[in-house]
């Protein structure tokens, strides 16, 4: 088994097999992890990490797709994957024109087989991607990294939690970034 740190840039992870498409700064392999199979056995990885990456990658449809099958086909049943992004109304976001594409919850939820069955039960029309592209992560974990002026304005009783979600789901610069946990499910 082996641990992947795809996208490392100038943050290696000790311990991880650091990837990157940019030599720069001496990933263990480098590689564009835009271009399919990646260099890994299937069901090989017990934790994947993608730091600020996965926001940069995918443009079209087809290639995000791909992504996700190439996370999951790499994946030990039960292996964590760490995704951590810019929030899509932030700054951190909109500021960077490599930026291609939003990562939210919402987004990776339609990558899981239970939440495809739900919906369909339901008679919501969220896009099954888990049964379509036969992928299955159910979320682990999510959580937000909030700027230090709302944290400051929660933490210090100025604002109370309700109306922390109301200014999260409706202006920007509230929450920096998002960080999700994804669970293989084989």
């Amino acid at each position: 088994m082996v641990k992947l740190n795809l996208g490392s840039g100038q943050n290696p992870e000790p311990g991880f097999i650091n990837v990157d498409k940019y030599d720069s700064f001496g990933p263990d392999v480098v590689w564009d992890l835009e271009e399919f199979p990646w260099p890994f056995e299937t069901s090989s990885a017990e934790e994947i990490i993608l730091r600020h990456v996965l926001e940069h990658l995918g443009a079209t449809t087809a290639c995000f797709l791909g992504i996700i099958k190439e996370l999951y086909r790499i994946s030990a049943p039960g292996a964590r994957t760490t995704i951590h992004v810019p929030h899509p109304r932030s700054d951190a976001y909109w500021g960077d024109p490599t930026h291609v594409r939003p990562v939210t919850p919402q987004v990776l939820s339609l990558f899981s087989k239970k939440n495809n069955r739900e919906w369909k039960a339901l008679g919501w029309p969220n896009t099954p991607l888990a049964t379509y592209i036969d992928v299955d992560f159910e979320m682990s974990g999510v959580s937000l990294n909030l700027t230090p002026r709302w944290s400051r304005q929660l933490n210090g009783g100025k604002i109370t939690q309700d109306e922390m979600n109301f200014a999260i789901e409706s202006h920007f610069n509230v929450v920096e970034e998002i960080s999700l946990t994804l669970t293989a499910i084989k």
